[in-house]
Protein backbone atom coordinates (compact mmCIF):
# COMPACT_ATOMS: atom_id res chain seq x y z
CA UNK A 1 0.00 0.00 0.00
CA UNK A 2 2.80 2.41 0.88
CA UNK A 3 4.41 1.82 -2.53
CA UNK A 4 1.13 2.62 -4.30
CA UNK A 5 0.73 5.86 -2.35
CA UNK A 6 4.31 6.85 -3.09
CA UNK A 7 3.69 6.09 -6.79
CA UNK A 8 0.62 8.35 -6.81
CA UNK A 9 2.70 11.08 -5.18
CA UNK A 10 5.25 10.72 -7.99
CA UNK A 11 2.51 10.93 -10.61
CA UNK A 12 1.20 14.16 -9.04
CA UNK A 13 4.73 15.62 -9.09
CA UNK A 14 5.05 14.63 -12.77
CA UNK A 15 1.65 16.14 -13.64
CA UNK A 16 2.59 19.41 -11.93
CA UNK A 17 5.88 19.42 -13.83
CA UNK A 18 4.02 18.90 -17.13
CA UNK A 19 1.61 21.74 -16.42
CA UNK A 20 4.55 24.08 -15.79
CA UNK A 21 5.93 22.97 -19.18
CA UNK A 22 2.58 23.96 -20.79
CA UNK A 23 1.18 20.44 -21.27
CA UNK A 24 -2.54 19.93 -20.81
CA UNK A 25 -3.06 16.89 -18.58
CA UNK A 26 -6.20 15.19 -19.88
CA UNK A 27 -6.09 11.97 -17.88
CA UNK A 28 -4.33 10.12 -15.09
CA UNK A 29 -4.40 6.47 -14.09
CA UNK A 30 -6.11 5.21 -17.26
CA UNK A 31 -6.51 1.46 -16.79
CA UNK A 32 -7.22 -1.32 -19.29
CA UNK A 33 -6.87 -5.08 -19.12
CA UNK A 34 -3.34 -4.63 -20.47
CA UNK A 35 -2.16 -2.21 -17.82
CA UNK A 36 -2.19 1.41 -16.77
CA UNK A 37 -1.09 4.64 -18.39
CA UNK A 38 0.06 6.98 -15.65
CA UNK A 39 -0.59 10.29 -17.43
CA UNK A 40 -2.19 11.27 -20.72
CA UNK A 41 -1.41 14.80 -21.85
CA UNK A 42 -1.45 16.93 -24.95
CA UNK A 43 0.89 19.55 -26.31
CA UNK A 44 1.46 21.04 -29.75
CA UNK A 45 -0.97 18.69 -31.44
CA UNK A 46 0.41 15.50 -29.87
CA UNK A 47 -1.28 13.10 -27.51
CA UNK A 48 1.44 12.08 -25.07
CA UNK A 49 1.23 8.86 -23.07
CA UNK A 50 3.55 9.13 -20.09
CA UNK A 51 4.98 6.45 -17.83
CA UNK A 52 6.22 7.80 -14.48
CA UNK A 53 9.03 5.99 -12.68
CA UNK A 54 9.91 7.02 -9.13
CA UNK A 55 13.15 5.83 -7.57
CA UNK A 56 15.28 6.83 -4.62
CA UNK A 57 18.48 6.95 -6.69
CA UNK A 58 20.24 5.82 -9.87
CA UNK A 59 22.65 3.62 -7.89
CA UNK A 60 21.29 0.31 -9.16
CA UNK A 61 19.84 1.42 -12.52
CA UNK A 62 18.13 4.40 -14.07
CA UNK A 63 14.37 4.55 -13.68
CA UNK A 64 13.97 4.35 -17.48
CA UNK A 65 15.55 0.90 -17.44
CA UNK A 66 12.49 -0.40 -15.61
CA UNK A 67 10.36 0.38 -18.66
CA UNK A 68 11.32 -2.80 -20.48
CA UNK A 69 9.92 -4.04 -23.81
CA UNK A 70 7.10 -5.94 -22.08
CA UNK A 71 6.02 -2.79 -20.19
CA UNK A 72 6.27 -0.73 -23.38
CA UNK A 73 4.03 -3.21 -25.18
CA UNK A 74 1.38 -3.01 -22.43
CA UNK A 75 1.45 0.79 -22.52
CA UNK A 76 1.10 0.81 -26.32
CA UNK A 77 -1.86 -1.60 -26.19
CA UNK A 78 -3.57 0.57 -23.55
CA UNK A 79 -2.87 3.68 -25.65
CA UNK A 80 -4.52 2.06 -28.68
CA UNK A 81 -7.64 1.43 -26.62
CA UNK A 82 -7.66 5.02 -25.35
CA UNK A 83 -7.28 6.33 -28.90
CA UNK A 84 -10.13 4.10 -30.10
CA UNK A 85 -12.39 5.32 -27.29
CA UNK A 86 -11.51 8.91 -28.14
CA UNK A 87 -11.92 8.63 -31.90
CA UNK A 88 -12.23 12.41 -32.27
CA UNK A 89 -8.51 12.44 -31.52
CA UNK A 90 -6.77 12.48 -34.89
CA UNK A 91 -3.48 13.68 -33.53
CA UNK A 92 -0.19 11.77 -33.53
CA UNK A 93 0.80 9.91 -30.37
CA UNK A 94 4.08 9.95 -28.48
CA UNK A 95 5.38 7.87 -25.57
CA UNK A 96 7.42 9.62 -22.88
CA UNK A 97 8.93 8.54 -19.58
CA UNK A 98 9.36 10.83 -16.60
CA UNK A 99 11.98 9.71 -14.11
CA UNK A 100 11.69 11.10 -10.60
CA UNK A 101 14.51 10.65 -8.13
CA UNK A 102 13.49 11.34 -4.53
CA UNK A 103 16.00 9.97 -2.02
CA UNK A 104 13.71 10.64 0.94
CA UNK A 105 10.41 9.92 -0.77
CA UNK A 106 7.63 12.39 -0.05
CA UNK A 107 9.82 14.20 2.45
CA UNK A 108 12.09 15.39 -0.37
CA UNK A 109 11.68 19.08 -1.01
CA UNK A 110 13.14 19.03 -4.52
CA UNK A 111 12.96 15.72 -6.33
CA UNK A 112 15.06 15.45 -9.49
CA UNK A 113 12.87 15.16 -12.59
CA UNK A 114 14.11 13.86 -15.93
CA UNK A 115 11.63 14.01 -18.84
CA UNK A 116 12.53 11.63 -21.67
CA UNK A 117 10.52 12.52 -24.78
CA UNK A 118 9.89 9.87 -27.45
CA UNK A 119 11.29 7.28 -25.03
CA UNK A 120 9.96 4.36 -27.08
Amino acid sequence: MKTRLLGRWGERIAADYLRVKKYSVIGMGYTTRFGEIDIIAEKRGYIVFIEVKLRRSRDFASAMEYVDSRKQHRIKMSAQIWLAENSDTDRPARFDVIEIYAPDGEKTGNPIINHIKNAF
